[in-house]
């Protein structure tokens, strides 16, 4: 069969990310399981009647060790990013559960095992509205923190931007991880270059035509193993991960419905979520980006940080889009940081919008050391 278009520039930039990619890590983190038992599981249906997939984990009791987290506590709420799941979160879920926090996840409309919507509703305004829902149905009372991935963290800023009593009265703390709130070029979000340069040869539309005929995706499928997860890891990462976290994040990315994927792509590209960011003002902010994200760089986070005052930015040097996944650790340490500061600026009664905005470059060390480790029994 000749190969299409489509089949030969995959194959093209698999040559390339192949020429160009790292070693691959066994050992432990190869070993790591994805799976996750929730305490809950429930369909929360949407105004527009999307039925989302939520989970929810209780707290564990809280030990000697998580005193600094003792008081009222908070339900951290992830949100996942374009062409994800909630899976995605599965790390930072056992950890902030193991800090005595209350957790819920869910899988946004047309993606994981929420149910698909109209195609017209695929924007980051009604991603907003379904963050709302969410709270609604899982959190109506208490403190909160909002923790976004990518298109999740423009839910985050949506979801602000339309309830600011909300965010004022219970947000104890917002996280926004390799994210943008608009004004560059992402109509290659969370597809890579690749994929990005296809949709904009051909037009947003060449992926809703693909996801009809079963012929291009046969093609795609099958030379796509080996090439897909070259791909993956060359915008998904910045560091030698193991070939069981490629194969997830492929898993999740190529499971997204095409035609999901296309209806986003024109919402993404026009998105202007500055004017939304007021009501993140007197909220403990934390922004984090790698510092080789090829989808959103960290220039992309500066307009967030440069709007809300008080705003910690973080840069992970060697790590790429999936920040939590590539650096799990380093991204837990951040978050569990960001509620202590958020508490005890509420107990202190000290306004966060009083404190400088800071920004860190700060490196995995562990992983640093995994990775050695992993070089040496290689070599022997």
């Amino acid at each position: 069969m000749a190969r299409g278009p489509v089949a030969g520039a995959l194959g093209a930039v698999g040559s390339r990310v192949l020429r160009g990619r790292p070693a691959r890590l066994g050992g432990d983190e190869a070993g790591l399981a994805w799976s996750h038992t929730p305490t809950e599981a429930l369909l929360v249906a949407t105004d527009d009647g999307v039925d989302l997939h939520v989970e929810i984990d209780a707290p564990k009791a809280a030990s000697r060790g998580r005193r600094h987290l003792a008081g009222r506590t908070p339900t951290v709420v992830f949100v996942h990013g374009f062409a994800l799941t909630m899976q995605s979160w599965v790390l930072q879920r056992r950890a902030m559960v193991e800090q005595g926090m209350r957790v819920v996840a869910y899988d946004q409309r047309g993606h994981g095992r929420s149910s698909l919507p109209d195609l017209d509703t695929c924007t980051v305004d009604r991603l907003g509205r379904d963050l709302a829902r969410v709270i609604e149905a899982t959190c109506p009372t208490g403190p909160v923190v909002l923790v976004g991935h990518s298109m999740g963290g423009m839910s985050v800023m949506s979801f602000a931007g339309a309830h600011p009593d909300v965010v004022r009265d219970r947000v104890l703390a917002v996280a926004l991880v390799s994210t943008s709130p608009g004004g560059h070029e992402v109509t290659e979000f969370g597809l890579g270059p690749l994929a990005g340069r296809v949709v904009g040869a051909m037009g947003p539309g060449v992926l809703t035509r693909l996801s009809r005929h079963a012929g291009p995706i046969g093609v795609l499928r099958r030379m796509g193993k080996g090439v897909q997860d070259l791909a993956v890891a060359r915008w998904a990462f910045d560091s030698p991960v193991s070939a069981g976290l490629v194969d997830l994040v492929a898993e999740m990315i190529f499971a997204t419905p095409f035609d999901v994927m296309a209806a986003f792509l024109p919402d993404i590209d026009a998105l202007d979520l500055v004017p939304r960011l007021g009501a993140l003002t007197g909220v403990e902010t934390l922004v984090m980006n790698g510092a080789g994200d090829l989808i959103t760089p960290p220039s992309h986070s500066v307009e967030i940080v440069r709007h809300v005052p008080g705003a910690e930015h973080v840069v992970v040097e060697d790590a790429g889009h999936i920040l939590m996944l590539e650096h799990p650790d380093l991204v837990t340490e951040q978050l569990v940081g960001l509620v202590q500061r958020a508490q005890r600026a509420v107990a202190e009664g000290v306004p966060v919008s009083s404190k400088p905005r800071v920004r860190r470059t700060v490196q995995d060390i562990s992983k640093k050391r995994r990775a050695a480790r992993s070089r040496r029994e290689a070599a022997s």
